[in-house]
């Protein structure tokens, strides 16, 4: 029997619960009760989550579990002395703690991610970076497995980190089994990358705003800083600082992520061929535009095809 406590806390995020569906569901696929799973909270009785209902927990103490694994929410809530001291008697009481999503942000207070690789959701690895210099950040992994301290990215990577244990608890039939019941891949292709650099486009200006829909109408067209800096209304140079400053990308990585972009629908509807999708998002041949996916998405355009395809025949 595994031990698993889940730790919420107010305003704890629903979504983190997926793990727990997973770990459910390896007890159905074994036949038997594998995990047994505990909700936990610093003081116990009813947490409010963030969609307003609660749920009931028990008060942290000092019992012994198999894995400890954080709840994480939509922000970095405030931590108290009484998690991050909870926090650091798992690490020291548990065969391993998990930390999905912004629930990396506790372990790296108690000081348990320093000189330890770990992830978060890219929208928050800069700041956990920042703020826990110490941590070593790796902001486009899915999950991360540092000696005893897992880590992954956004909520739904829970379901990921978990299917890792149950494989690593039960062998590869078992999570596969797991994750046909929740119509999951058992190993996600790519990182983070494939989710956040297309996401990350949000100038704070209507003249950058202009050039990035000017540059998703014109897919096909060179594109050049000129020709995005005339549909914003700025001298090439402004153009190039301000949409830098604003997006955190150069003019030139976000029009290929924008045909990255683009090319993946393409490929996921699967009408086109290869050769016709490179010459409609503007790359003009296969072997740039393949380039470019493994650059931004980390797989190429064949494979984003085939789990496209995959997709509708999981059981």
């Amino acid at each position: 029997m595994h031990k698993i406590g889940f730790v919420v806390f107010p305003r704890f995020q629903l979504m983190g619960f997926a793990a727990v569906t997973a770990f459910e569901m390896a007890n159905l696929a074994l036949g038997e009760p594998a995990y047994e799973i505990e909700l936990l909270s610093e003081a116990g009785g009813e947490i409010k989550s963030s969609a307003g209902f609660g749920v009931l927990t028990k008060a942290f103490d000092d019992t012994p579990y198999d894995t400890v694994m954080f709840g994480a929410g939509t922000a970095i809530e405030p931590m108290t002395p009484g998690l991050i001291a909870f926090s650091r008697r798992a690490l020291e009481t548990s065969r391993r703690v998990a930390a999905p999503c912004t629930g990396a942000f506790v372990l790296a207070e108690a000081g348990l991610l320093n000189g330890r690789r770990a992830t978060t959701h890219w929208a928050f690895a800069r700041q956990l970076q920042e703020r826990f210099p110490a941590v070593k950040v790796e902001d486009d992994r899915i999950f991360i497995v540092d000696g005893s301290v897992w880590t992954s990215a956004g909520m739904t990577a829970s379901i990921d980190l978990a299917l890792a244990m149950i494989e690593k608890d039960h062998g590869q039939e078992v999570a596969r089994s797991v994750a046909r019941k929740l119509v999951v891949y058992h190993r996600r292709a790519g990182g983070q990358s494939q989710f956040s650099a297309l996401l990350e486009l949000e100038p704070k200006s209507d003249r950058i705003q202009k050039s990035i829909d000017y540059a998703k109408a014109n897919l096909r067209a060179l594109l050049s800083v000129e020709e995005l800096a005339d549909a914003a209304g700025l001298s090439p140079r402004q153009f190039s600082r301000a949409f830098r400053a604003e997006t955190g990308q150069s003019p030139a990585k976000a029009v290929e992520n924008l045909r990255v972009e683009a090319a993946r629908l393409l490929m996921e509807q699967g009408r086109h061929s290869m050769d016709v999708i490179a010459v409609e998002t503007g790359f003009a041949d296969p072997d740039r535009m393949r380039r470019a996916f493994l650059r931004t998405l980390g797989q190429p355009p064949q494979t984003i095809r085939r789990n496209a395809r995959d997709s509708f025949n999981i059981v």
